[in-house]
């Protein structure tokens, strides 16, 4: 219906306008000429006429008779006759008198006077049709003198109606009759307000305006809601005309975004139809709300110069660049959608002013991916860090992160509450090791899908600075877990997959979870409780505690906060809990060290009462007495910074060998080294280890003594000897005594990569808000322009006043960066393409 009547006010200005704008073929003749009496018994109800008496002779009447007779066809297109009566010279009465005869003009509407004009107001058809209209639109278009008056009429309107008004600097002329024009079509649906006073247009500006040439400005006053606000205005950018004035009320009244879920090609709104740019903003569901007012504020900058839609990724297949963020569509037939990347809102604005803007920014992204593919390169072959290169050789598949909600500023605080628990995912989309924990962290989820009480979620920090300086994020990337009415707690382990899953399992379970009888208890150490967790195999640490050290159960409390999402922690302090203890040979305060689903349960008595001294041991305690080392485990046994006395086979060591390393490590309880073994099918960095600390790769089994904390000295053992406890304990005991010669040597030198870090912080723009844990504002967004500008340009005051308009963040605006778009921004992407987020 809307599309409709649009059409229909189109279709009867470009008619009015062509009406009385285009030179006929023929000209209409005004009405038989009438005598009074005639006219005035003719004269209809709900009629308009405009009449004018003269006497049968009237001497120097021809050049108004011409002009009335020209206007006389524009007239009947607004229903409205001309008239001309002649007065007999006996008549004397008002209309015929000599004051009135050809002096004056009548406007009657049936048999009631509207008003009478003096006949040199009508100088031409401009000033008559003008007048004339005038005259008839009397409630439609309010004329006013005062700024005082203005305000008033712009306070009753909000929130109803907008407004239209004029200013031009006499009455009568052509600009004037566009104005009334236009208001004949439009008054019913817009409230005209026209003025003659300099004084006041330049009340209404920040400038100093040209008070001798016409002009209009609309005020978007419908959409106010609170009476303090001003309505923003838009101002004409073309010379004063019916056309123009049509053109601009278009415009004004169609959608200001536009959302959009089809092919852009098949797009075709209002603004190309006009003649205009159609700007695209790419958007993303998990960024909507962001990309929504990105493309709101936009859409206000470019107001009369090009309409703005929203595009969706998620629903419109688009065969471009997953970087480009912003698309262009010219009215040109047969012009193809130019597919961009830009930087900011100001790029989006000085791309529809500047018509060259689309070939430079091409030209400048075309030489931009041939520099970044030739550095590529020429670099893969000499990358020395393995994160990157797998992100550099991954970098186009993609991940399944659906089970993954994205977090914004607008969301963040929201989504916290909708589960128990809220995983977050703090990362930044150009930075490798990020971009690699994502990958992890999405096989999390898929591991994790159904699991009740946990959400899974993410915040690219560069995207949104100001929510993760405020979490105090200030690494990247950083995993934290969040529950209603607790702190946060902060992930510090390995970045894996099995790593990942473990610690939001625990996390969901109490740290230390109290136990309330012994069965429990037992249940517990057998891995049965509690029953979320009966499936995963985790080591079980029960703390046991008499009524009378309660100084120690409060420092295992405390600990079990601190290792909250790492351990299986319990607690039983019940009256009966010496006679749970005695079954393990311990007295409280101890610990109950549960292995392999409580088939083994180990009694450790507690002799220390501080909470960092209890965090120590627990640690210590939960390591494996003859651990396979991992990559992933290999950290936290190098923190003991202790000599390795590690076995190396090509597979599963035998149970022989097993059993003998197994006695070896239990015969010396809290010994002086790490007795440990390396699987090369499972770890394969393990040869390389081997060639650097030999020339070539030894014979496997091979037991090696490596102390990398003091000297690096590596020791091979005997391999004619077989791997005994007797054989390996008389083999440490020349070591310690100096008769055996280290097959090699480490060396002292810090290991460091031979290509140095990128710097990214140089490469960062000056005006991206650096993260630190004190700074969580993001740079004050821009001013959003009243629309105060006219005739091109922009008007710079009118952008900085208070009083005419609100600042960007009263209106909702984005700032300028367009951040919440889908794809990332140029900028980012020059800092490391082959970061791109998978």
């Amino acid at each position: 219906m809307s599309a409709q009547k649009d059409g229909w006010i189109s279709s009867l200005a470009f008619l009015l306008f062509c009406a009385s704008s285009i030179p006929k073929c023929g000209s209409a003749s005004l009405q038989q000429e009438l005598s009074p009496q005639h006219y005035f018994s003719g004269l209809e109800a709900g009629k308009t006429s405009l009449a004018f008496f003269t006497p049968s002779v009237s001497p120097g009447a021809q050049p108004f008779l011409e002009q009335i007779e020209s206007s006389a066809e524009v007239l009947q297109d607004y229903g409205i006759s001309v008239v001309k009566v002649n007065c007999p010279k006996e008549d004397v009465s008002r209309y015929c008198g000599k004051e009135n005869a050809l002096r004056k003009a009548f406007l009657f509407r049936g048999n009631r006077l509207i008003r009478e004009f003096p006949t040199d107001a009508l100088f031409d058809v401009n000033s008559i049709v003008a007048n004339v209209l005038f005259a008839l639109l009397f409630n439609e278009v309010k004329y006013i003198e005062t700024l005082a008056d203005l305000e008033n009429i712009e306070n009753v309107l909000k929130g109803k109606s907008n407004m239209v008004f004029a200013y031009v600097p006499a009455t009568g002329t052509a600009e004037h009759r566009a104005v009334m024009e236009a208001a004949f079509v439009y008054g019913t649906i817009h409230q005209f307000v026209l003025t003659t006073e300099a004084a006041l247009l330049k009340a209404t500006s920040h400038d100093d305006p040209d008070v001798s040439s016409a002009w209009l400005l609309f005020y978007h006053c419908q959409q106010v809601t609170e009476p303090a606000q001003p309505c923003r205005r838009t101002a004409l950018a073309q010379p004063l005309t019916l056309l123009s004035i049509h053109r601009h009320l278009k415009l004004m009244g169609a959608p200001l975004v536009t959302e959009v879920a089809e092919d852009p090609e098949k797009i075709s709104t209002v603004h190309l139809q006009l003649g205009l740019p159609l700007v695209f903003i790419l958007s993303q569901k998990e960024t909507y709300e962001a990309d929504r007012r990105t493309a709101e504020f936009v859409a206000w900058q470019l107001l009369g110069k090009a309409g703005v839609a929203l595009l969706s990724r998620d629903l419109v297949d688009l065969n471009v660049l997953h970087r480009s963020n912003v698309a262009l569509k010219t009215p040109e037939e047969g012009m193809p959608i130019q597919y961009l990347v830009l930087e900011d809102t100001d790029e989006v604005i000085t791309l529809v002013e500047d018509k060259n803007k689309v070939k430079q920014i091409q030209e400048d992204e075309q030489e931009e991916e041939e520099d970044e593919d030739e550095k590529e390169n020429n670099n893969q072959d000499i990358q020395d860090d393995q994160v990157v290169e797998a992100v550099s050789r991954d970098k186009k598949r993609e991940l399944p992160l659906e089970q993954i909600l994205v977090l914004t500023e607008e969301n963040f605080h929201s989504s916290l509450s909708e589960a128990a628990r809220t995983v977050v995912l703090f990362y930044a989309s150009w930075e490798a090791v990020s971009l690699a924990v994502l990958c992890s962290y999405s096989e999390v989820a898929a591991h994790l899908k159904g699991a009740l009480g946990v959400l899974l979620s993410r915040v690219n920090c560069w995207d949104w600075p100001g929510l993760c300086s405020q979490e105090n994020v200030t690494q990247f990337p950083t995993i934290k877990i969040y529950k209603e009415g607790q702190q946060s707690v902060t992930y510090d382990g390995m970045w894996g997959t099995e790593e990942l899953s473990s610690f939001i399992l625990l996390s969901q379970v109490p740290c230390p979870l109290k136990l309330t009888t012994v069965d429990e208890a037992e249940g517990y150490l057998r891995g049965e409780i509690p029953s979320e967790l009966s499936s995963h195999h985790h080591t079980s640490l029960l703390g046991v505690f008499s009524t009378d050290t309660s100084k120690a159960r409060e420092a295992f409390e405390e600990a079990g906060n601190i290792l909250s999402g790492h351990v299986r922690m319990g607690m039983y302090f019940e009256d009966d809990a010496l006679a749970l203890s005695r079954k393990y040979s311990v007295s409280p305060p101890a610990l109950l060290l549960a292995r392999s689903g409580g088939r083994s349960v180990e009694g450790i008595a507690l002799s220390q009462h501080s909470v960092q001294d209890m965090v120590q041991m627990i640690r210590y305690q939960l390591l494996d007495i003859f651990p396979e080392i991992t990559v992933s485990n290999l950290p936290r046994y190098l923190q003991l910074r202790k000599p390795f006395l590690i076995l190396f086979s090509a597979g599963n060591i035998s149970q022989m060998e097993r059993k003998e390393m197994l006695k070896l490590a239990k015969g010396r309880p809290q010994q002086a080294f790490v007795a440990c073994w390396l699987n090369l099918k499972k770890t394969p960095v393990g040869h390389g280890i081997l060639r650097t600390y030999f020339s070539t790769t030894p014979s496997l089994p091979v037991l090696l003594w490596v102390n990398l904390h003091a000297g690096g000295q590596v020791f091979k053992f005997p391999s004619e000897q077989s791997i005994t406890e007797m054989n390996i304990l008389s083999w440490l005991e020349k070591l310690q005594a100096g008769l055996e010669i280290p097959s090699s040597t480490l060396s002292e030198e810090d290991w460091k990569p031979p290509l140095p870090a990128y710097d990214f912080l140089q490469m960062m723009e000056p005006s991206v808000p650096e993260l630190s844990p004190k700074s969580g504002n993001t740079p004050d967004p821009p001013r959003i322009p009243g629309g105060d500008t006219a005739r091109g340009g922009g008007d710079t005051a009118s952008r900085e006043e208070p009083s005419q308009e609100s600042t960007a963040e009263e209106f909702g605006s984005p700032g300028r960066d367009l951040r919440g778009t889908a794809p990332r921004l140029a900028a980012r992407d020059k800092q490391g393409k082959r970061h791109s987020e998978l």
